[in-house]
């Protein structure tokens, strides 16, 4: 039976000393709206803060340290969709090794232009992270250079682990704590730290529901991979757990839940709106999963916003998103008469009931239109779920038929 390398605290210890000069120690940020909303304390560790935009320094510094001179001088090779590849390209630079980088056909412009300007070599290939690891292994069996695998490897989760250290050392009566999975190495080096230091703190893990390995794997007693689906969470978006986290994981995480996608729109909005945070989806799976779980936590909870690298034009979308599943964005079509001033009688009730117009179209070539009607297509901004439900109720009352 082949076994499967573990991460002790000491090796988390040696990670840190490693990790002194280069990651930074995150703030732990108290946040009172979350804290209102789920009556427990509730903290936010904020990784989106770290170099290069989230947690991937610390196990890929520690990861190309650890090499010797023979193999860093051979040059290392990463496969990611943006946050492990800035991790790698800038430990890479800091460490004067070369690196190459396999990305997704797709991959945020952003995310590639960072890890550009950190000095990689970018190559896009595929459409997935699955699909660039298997370039990446290629490359690195035709030309030396050395893996350095996103989760799959003790120094990554260990390096990984130190967000536990700190979270440790932050909260000392901290009881959950709650982070993202997608391979896993954050979430298995967290565990490991916190199980060895504080076995009493419960630790959950969060994956999006479209990509979600860890359940059906830890069912299975090994890794398996799932079908691949398009996420917004791109950054946990993994098929397959790697062998090493999932052990720690088994081991030591309580639990693994799952979040739509309509729950990371939310979450970012929120910590947008409240928390003023800036994550990308995968860096607010903890708060999406909390706001699912409103009263399933111990506190206090620290949930890990792992990162922050997110495209401006996919946060525009975002956020409408998560308008939209907060109640807050409505879209409806309605019928009006096709006179002068239906719709300004229309829009006049839209105003007393509080409502901001953010756009109208007319239709006036559909079959299903009677010859004195117009419908128009309209896009509404309300308060929340009570108010865009008072909304359809007095437009209906007034005599529109409304279609969705």
């Amino acid at each position: 039976m082949q076994h499967t390398p573990t991460v002790t605290i000491d090796d988390v210890r040696a990670a840190a000393t490693l990790l002194g000069d280069v990651a930074l120690t995150t703030p732990i940020e108290v946040s009172r709206s979350l804290s209102a909303m789920t009556d427990v304390p509730v903290l936010l560790k904020c990784e989106h803060l770290q170099r290069a935009g989230s947690f991937k320094i610390r196990g890929a510094y520690v990861r190309i340290a650890n090499l010797s001179e023979e193999e860093r001088a051979r040059g290392v090779v990463a496969a990611s969709a943006g946050n492990h590849a800035q991790g790698v390209a800038l430990a890479a630079s800091l460490l004067g090794t070369k690196s190459t980088v396999f990305m997704p056909e797709g991959a945020p412009i952003p995310k590639e232009k960072a890890t550009r300007a950190y000095g990689a070599d970018i190559r896009f290939t595929g459409e997935s992270v699955d699909d660039c690891l298997v370039a990446a292994t290629e490359f690195a069996e035709a030309t030396g250079a050395v893996l350095i695998h996103p989760f799959d490897h003790v120094d990554i989760v260990a390096g990984q682990a130190t967000v536990g250290l700190e979270i440790v050392e932050q909260v000392p009566d901290v009881a959950t704590v709650i982070v993202p999975v997608g391979g896993g190495g954050l979430a298995a080096g967290i565990a490991s730290a916190i199980g060895e230091l504080r076995p009493d703190v419960r630790v959950v893990g969060v994956q999006a529901e479209r990509v979600a390995a860890y359940p059906e794997s830890l069912r299975a007693g090994h890794p398996v991979a799932v079908p691949g689906r398009t996420t917004m969470a791109d950054g946990i978006a993994v098929r397959r757990p790697g062998d090493v986290p999932f052990a720690a994981i088994s081991a030591n995480v309580d639990e693994i839940l799952t979040v739509s996608e309509e729950a990371l729109s939310r979450a970012m909005l929120l910590l947008l709106e409240r928390a003023k945070q800036l994550v990308e989806p995968a860096g607010a799976a903890a708060v999406a999963a909390l706001l699912d779980n409103r009263d399933k936590f111990e506190g206090p909870v620290v949930c890990v916003l792992s990162g922050g690298n997110v495209d401006p034009l996919l946060l525009i979308h975002l956020l409408r998103h998560g308008m939209a599943a907060a109640g807050r964005y409505f879209a409806f079509r309605a019928r009006i008469p096709d006179r002068p001033g239906g719709l300004r009688e229309l829009l006049d009730l839209l105003a007393k009931m509080d409502v901001n117009v953010l756009d109208v179209v007319h239709e006036r070539t559909s079959a299903a239109l009677h010859l004195d009607e117009v419908e128009v297509s309209m896009q509404v901004e309300t308060r929340g779920p009570e108010h865009r439900e008072r909304v359809e109720t007095e437009l209906t009352q007034a005599g529109y038929t409304l279609s969705f």
